[in-house]
């Protein structure tokens, strides 16, 4: 790795938000070309960051920060790259907290996490009902649906939303993860989803594995 890919990943790392877009920018300049910037520094530290939040060596304000940072590089990238994006690598994730449920914060974590391991993500908020993930799908090709609830009463949306999406013709075509703090991975199985997240770097590890898959 080049001696400007790795300031940039550490930069990200330790969540500079002004720094990590200025490196992307020189790096620009010397001629690195912003797909090679994405690849061989931004994913990486976001790769990193993921790691040392699963171990407890860095926090979610921590973690914050660093998804920040790559998103400042992504938007002084984002004109240089083909389709104006981290080019959708992985796939397309279509995400929401489910219907009833306003709550948004680890759901918001795990949308920046996975525009940093290199998705395109459609986030359509909070409150969202099953025919909206179902719409979402449709117009977005999404390849995932990632859903989110911090309420036992909500949980059952979830259900409905398989459920939509089943009777859409929609099921086969997308994997599905669920996650937060009430859901458990019997919970998945009972509602037959693909996978889950017990916090958000479970949740982009999930996410990659399925799109591996």
């Amino acid at each position: 790795m080049s001696d400007a890919y790795s300031k940039i990943t550490e930069e990200l790392i330790a969540g500079n938000m002004a720094g990590v877009p200025d490196l992307c920018l020189q790096a620009v300049k010397d001629g690195k070309s912003a797909q090679d910037i994405l690849d061989n520094a931004l994913f990486p530290g976001m790769d990193v960051v993921g790691q040392r939040m699963k171990t407890g060596e860095m926090f979610i304000p921590e973690v914050l920060r660093s998804a920040k940072a790559m998103q400042a590089g992504l938007e002084v990238l984002k004109d240089k790259l083909a389709d104006g994006g981290a080019n959708a690598q992985l796939g397309v994730v279509v995400i929401g907290t489910v219907q009833g449920d306003m709550h948004d914060i680890g759901k918001n974590l795990v949308v920046m996490m996975l525009e940093g391991a290199g998705f395109k993500v459609m986030d359509l908020g909070t409150d969202v009902k099953p025919e909206q993930f179902v719409a979402a799908v449709s117009e977005h090709d999404a390849t995932i649906v990632g859903m989110s609830a911090l309420l036992t009463t909500t949980m059952p949306k979830m259900n409905e939303t398989v459920q939509a999406l089943t009777e859409a013709g929609l099921r086969e075509k997308v994997k599905i993860i669920v996650g937060g703090a009430p859901v458990t991975p019997q919970f998945v199985e009972q509602i037959g989803a693909d996978g889950y997240g017990a916090d958000a770097g479970g949740a982009v590890d999930k996410a990659k594995e399925l799109a591996a898959a």
